[in-house]
């Protein structure tokens, strides 16, 4: 009898185990790779009123590195790639945010702005047209100039981990 009872259990367990299965995703991305291959990530001009030259470089370079590591797509330069990305740099603005005892501003918000299209040329519906911001303050002792390719690389990256995740990571 207990043989018996055993022998259902396990076919049981087995029967469950291929059943049901969960499947992970630790990069976030949810990508079908039997239907996607390439991905095309066209250069982002920068439109703004403000231009910083090597912005443009730096935030491309963090987009495509995000794509080249989160995924396994191979990136083209062919537009008619399984997925597109496209858009531009259209903000770089500097605001003043505390103000100390004699009225001047004692922190400098750096903010740029992005403006993103992804087009998925095999599922249309998957379209996404979207602005992304992101910012870093920094003291009004320092000289922008001091600190601006560090502020750059860090807002650089956390636009492309959003942009990554509102088009790779199918929240």
């Amino acid at each position: 009898m207990n043989k018996r009872v055993f022998a259902i259990a396990v076919l049981a367990l087995i029967i469950l185990s291929q059943a049901c299965s969960i499947k992970y995703k630790l990069n976030g991305a949810a990508i079908d790779y039997s239907v996607y291959k390439t991905v095309s990530i066209a250069e982002f001009p920068i439109r703004a009123a403000l231009v910083y030259p090597p912005l443009q470089q730096t935030f491309q370079n963090k987009l495509v590195d995000m794509v080249t590591r989160q995924t396994r797509l191979h990136v083209v330069d062919n537009p008619n790639s399984d997925i597109r990305m496209e858009g531009e740099i259209t903000g770089y603005t500097l605001t003043p945010q505390a103000v100390n005892d004699n009225a001047y501003a004692s922190q400098t918000r750096l903010t740029i702005t992005v403006h993103v299209k992804y087009s998925d040329n095999k599922k249309p519906n998957h379209d996404i047209d979207q602005t992304f911001s992101a910012y870093r303050d920094f003291s009004s002792d320092q000289v922008l100039t001091d600190v601006q390719d560090e502020l750059c690389s860090q807002i650089s990256d956390e636009l492309a981990n959003l942009i990554f995740n509102a088009t790779f990571g199918n929240w």
